[in-house]
């Protein structure tokens, strides 16, 4: 049997290992950005920015406050410490029948934090586009 996928994910956040990500995305996985505009759809790019996500808000001050499980989705409130700027926010994750998740939604508060972790996620993604 399948770890559910809510505790696949602590596991991978836990381990700080984005090589998780491939089997815990489905194909048609969508990531929603507090940064973003358009939803980015399709498993590379929901991967792509989940991991420069991890890379950006896990440090030993992350931690998950609070949990609400349902039948097929969840909502995981977070809060983390970067540059000495307290982030508050919730990650909303939909899976699928199979366990995939489908769709994860990140929403951040406050102000000064989304425009903090927009210049080192743009630092990342463009970093990680440029030709090695």
């Amino acid at each position: 049997m399948n770890p559910h996928p809510i505790d696949a994910w602590h596991r991978l956040v836990h381990a700080q290992d984005s090589a998780g990500l491939d089997a815990l995305l489905a194909d048609e996985a969508v990531f929603v950005s507090p940064i973003v505009h358009t939803p980015q759809r399709g498993k590379a790019l929901a991967k792509a920015y989940l991991g420069a996500a991890l890379q950006v808000f896990l440090n030993p001050s992350f931690r998950y406050v609070r949990e609400i499980r349902g039948a097929s989705d969840a909502m995981l409130e977070f809060e983390t410490t970067i540059d000495g700027t307290l982030v508050n926010g919730v990650d909303i994750v939909k899976w699928n029948e199979a366990g995939r998740i489908v769709e994860f939604k990140v929403m951040v508060r406050p102000l000064k934090a989304i425009q903090l972790i927009h210049e080192r996620m743009a630092a990342m993604l463009a970093a990680a586009q440029r030709p090695g």
